[in-house]
């Protein structure tokens, strides 16, 4: 991915937030067929440091677990906020015309090799603890007890394990550092006249990256 030094986000703690906030991962792999893609949910778990290890599922019948290659690198894209800016929300376009589109996103990209795991206890601790996360923030939260035993147990054997320990993570949050504050200002008071959730999203992240004092977070999605 290139990456501007200007876009960089070196902040581990930030890449882990952003990917708990997004878990619908990218996953990208090589197979003898060439590269696959697969949007599979992946929950991190920050062991071991620095980067932590990626867990998640897939359907017995998907090929990914059988056709990865080896100790080849995979890919997980964790795709946070993303927007259309459009040139219209910049003071400066009024001065001098000089403004273009662009498309304001934040990206983490997690590497590491996978592991297939076919453990029944491995499959309920991470069906468990995903569970427990996607659910947290409902008032009454599902747990894979609320469904019959044997049903849960029919289930599990239709799936297999995927874990990634992730030596390389890097992010990318495109939030408009390479405009004039008055142009941020712009864009975050543009973005703000809509409803869209990931257009709100994104005006709190260049709100957050405007201000020093201020710890970057990221939006949870609605």
């Amino acid at each position: 991915m290139y990456i501007p030094k200007h876009f960089a986000e070196p902040e581990i703690a930030v890449l882990h937030q952003l990917m708990r906030a997004y878990p619908l991962s990218t996953l990208v792999t090589l197979s003898p067929s060439g590269l696959n893609a697969d949007a599979i949910p992946l929950h991190l778990s920050p062991e071991p440091s620095p980067f932590g290890t990626l867990r998640g599922h897939v359907a017995r019948a998907n090929p990914l677990w059988k056709d990865t290659m080896g100790n080849t690198e995979v890919l997980a894209i964790f795709h946070g906020p993303d927007a259309y800016i459009t040139p219209s929300w910049y003071p400066t376009k009024a001065e001098t015309g000089k403004a273009v589109p662009t498309w304001n996103y934040a990206v983490a990209h997690a590497y590491g090799t996978l592991r297939v795991v076919e453990d029944s206890a491995w499959l309920r601790a991470h069906l468990d603890a995903l569970t427990a996360h996607n659910e947290a923030a409902f008032p009454e939260p599902w747990q894979l007890d609320d469904a019959p035993p044997d049903f849960i147990e029919k289930m599990m054997g239709a799936i297999v394990g995927v874990e990634i320990v992730i030596t390389r993570l890097i992010g990318k949050w495109k939030t408009s550092q390479n405009q004039s504050a008055q142009n941020q200002a712009g864009v975050v008071c543009g973005l703000r006249t809509g409803t869209h959730p990931e257009a709100l999203a994104m005006a709190a992240l260049i709100e957050a990256q405007r201000s020093a004092d201020s710890p970057l977070s990221i939006p949870t999605p609605h």
